[in-house]
């Protein structure tokens, strides 16, 4: 009954366009219509391709189509079908990339212009506080801000609002804090694990704040502020950051024994294991030399492409592989015993401290641990406005 039916708007659009020339037209999520061709197994003639074929036709030059500029967006430039992508079709890409602290300023400022803001807010705070946070990202923090400003009856946003909203938009919902004491002290114990390797490994990004009170799935919460809009990680930081991943782990491991830990490591743990096994496959970060070992059906974009592929390495590479990740994750599970092990009598104040007041600030945590061990500096990116 609808055979054609997308083909035959894709005409109506153009014969419209035509008619009210000079004229743009503008798609959005081109790639619902335009993906890639023949891309299923056994190819076939789907309506889908007939839409995609009746746009190539109307765009393909050889009518005067003058005066109408086509626009189209999306996020999955890379399954679009060649034949849309050549010059005469979509000929211009443009890359559009999260803001960097410029551009969050300008985005905030646009977006504050109609909520009452305490004097006291400094949007250039919160432009700093927000690395890879997209436009949407932040309309989203103001717009929950708000809301929770109307909640608590205040007359202007404040930074508490916009603390709380960054942390629901990262996070997200706070949920019940938790009141069973061994509960809450094993992942006090968790927290302070990550927290306390972040602080004394070197290339760790700084602490930003731990606490217990729960967000979405986790119980508990330890934020890192990475450098500001890091385009590049070294191998060092890559490391540092498996480190601190393994620190819960090895927070549990070192005070409750191997027999007591529990699954909270699951989410770090699956994050260490990616990191290590693009470091070994991707970043050439390994003893197997500076190659890189992608490919095979996991890298494929369509069911049907991945059929007649085979893995770029052989068996034995693909052991070595296996290796090397479980080398790399295990130098960082045992820095992060050493550091628990080396460092227990700050870690029972800094629980203790936890359990009491439910979140520390990074730098109120910074500056305990100081008093018993040397916190090395961290690098902090302060860019120019």
């Amino acid at each position: 009954m609808f055979v054609g039916v997308g083909a035959s708007r894709v005409r109506d659009l153009f014969k419209k366009a035509k008619e009210n020339a000079p004229c743009l037209i503008f798609i959005d999520e081109i790639d619902a219509v335009g993906r890639q061709r023949g891309a299923g197994i056994g190819g076939g003639n789907d309506e889908r391709e007939q839409t995609l074929n009746q746009l190539l036709t109307e765009m393909d030059g050889f009518e005067g189509n003058t005066g109408i500029i086509i626009i189209a967006a999306t996020n999955r430039a890379d399954v679009l079908d060649s034949a849309l992508m050549r010059p005469g079709r979509f000929d211009r890409q443009v890359m559009v990339d999260n803001p960097d602290i410029k551009g969050r300023l300008e985005i905030l400022e646009v977006h504050a212009r109609d909520k009452k803001i305490a004097p006291e807010v400094s949007l250039d705070a919160i432009a700093r506080r927000t690395p890879g946070f997209s436009g949407a990202d932040l309309a989203n923090l103001l717009n929950e801000a708000a809301i929770l400003t109307a909640r608590r009856r205040k007359e202007a946003v404040t930074i508490h609002e916009i603390d709380d909203a960054v942390d629901r938009v990262v996070a997200g919902m706070e949920g019940t804090p938790l009141t069973d004491g061994k509960s809450k002290r094993l992942i006090a114990y968790h927290e302070i694990g990550h927290a306390i390797v972040g602080t004394l490994v070197k290339d760790h990004d700084p602490v930003q704040k731990v606490t217990l009170i729960p967000r979405g799935q986790a119980q508990g919460l330890t934020w890192f502020t990475p450098s500001e809009d890091q385009g590049l990680v070294s191998r060092s930081q890559l490391m540092a950051r498996i480190a601190g991943a393994m620190g819960g782990r090895a927070a549990e491991e070192e005070i409750f024994g191997s027999d007591e830990v529990t699954t909270g490591a699951g989410g770090d743990l699956q994050q260490v294991s990616e990191m290590a096994r693009q470091m070994v496959t991707v970043y050439g970060m390994s003893d197997l030399g500076p190659i890189a070992l992608g490919g095979g059906q996991g890298d494929q974009v369509f069911l049907g492409a991945g059929l007649t592929s085979r893995a770029e390495y052989s068996e034995e590479v693909a052991s070595r592989i296996d290796d090397q990740v479980r080398q790399i994750a295990e130098h960082g599970h045992q820095l992060a015993r050493k550091i628990i092990r080396e460092n227990r009598e700050v870690i029972d104040r800094l629980v203790d401290l936890l359990i009491e007041k439910e979140t520390i600030d990074g730098e109120e945590l910074k500056q305990i641990v100081s008093e018993y061990a040397e916190v090395p500096e961290k690098e902090r990116f302060v860019p120019q406005i």
